[in-house]
């Protein structure tokens, strides 16, 4: 072990060690540490995203820190420490690359992807059994992650054992499908307003699903995609309200159709 990452453990343990500890750090929990493990890996993506590799180094001691906390307090609770972590990770890294770590011939994606996924099937029926529960392909699926990626992995899921479609044909035709069941909800004269809004809720939530579905059948990435959508749609704002600037008004002087043709001349200006 490096004398940095003996350091770390000691100063997480200093920083837990009672009555001359940190007293914010004493009063967390595995639960109250969660939201801020998410924060840490979101503010990893934004540095990669930035590109910024002198604000990546700092995000990821951060995020690695998310990881000494918790062993920290499994080690006070006698659950398991830092270095069981460590051959924990080293077991499921070897075992899942053989072609690597043993004698193994898989050489294509493909081979590796499903060696990959016979992999972690096998620890999910471990899991299952230790747990006395039936098996499901969709076990395993935080339900922390962000909603589209879960969806995403559903479906992944879902596919890996045949239920999904071969063409794109009827992906597309699903979402005209929602979209026609949404307008019908939203026509409805027969419920009241509570009754109405939690239908077209449910709607909304199949048709997002399937927009996810042909995301996904397009070897793409909601998450990566809507990213790009918000950062494309934010740039674009952003000049057509330095251009409403530029003509000595405000947002709120402007038309709807005038700052469509604003929006509109811009969409066409180079990035």
């Amino acid at each position: 072990m490096s004398a940095n990452l003996t350091q770390l453990l000691s100063i997480m343990q200093q920083l837990r060690t009672p009555e001359t500890g940190c007293p914010w750090d004493l009063k967390q929990t595995f639960d109250s540490v969660v939201p801020h493990t998410i924060e840490e890996a979101y503010e990893v993506a934004d540095a990669i995203a930035n590109k910024d590799f002198d604000d990546l180094k700092g995000e990821l001691g951060d995020l690695l820190f998310q990881v000494v906390f918790y062993a920290q307090m499994a080690k006070e609770q006698g659950v398991f420490e830092f270095d069981d972590i460590l051959a924990v990770l080293n077991e499921k890294l070897i075992r899942r690359h053989p072609h690597v770590f043993a004698n193994s011939e898989l050489k294509t994606d493909a081979e590796i992807n499903a060696n990959w996924e016979a992999e972690k099937e096998k620890e999910r029926q471990k899991k299952a059994q230790s747990q006395n529960k039936q098996e499901s392909i969709l076990d395993n699926i935080p339900l922390a992650l962000p909603a589209l990626t879960r969806a995403y992995k559903i479906q992944k899921r879902a596919a890996s054992v045949g239920f999904d479609w071969a063409e794109l044909e009827p992906v597309i035709a699903k979402i005209h499908e929602e979209i026609d069941e949404v307008l019908v909800e939203v026509k409805r004269t027969d419920l009241d307003e509570t009754q109405q809004k939690a239908r077209i809720v449910d709607e909304l939530g199949d048709l997002l699903f399937a927009n996810v579905n042909l995301i996904r059948h397009l070897k793409a990435n909601p998450e990566q995609v809507l990213t790009q959508a918000n950062s494309k749609f934010s740039r674009r704002f952003k000049r057509v309200e330095a251009h409403v600037k530029s003509l000595g008004k405000e947002m709120g002087d402007c038309t709807l159709n005038e700052l469509d043709a604003i929006w509109n001349e811009i969409k066409h200006l180079p990035k």
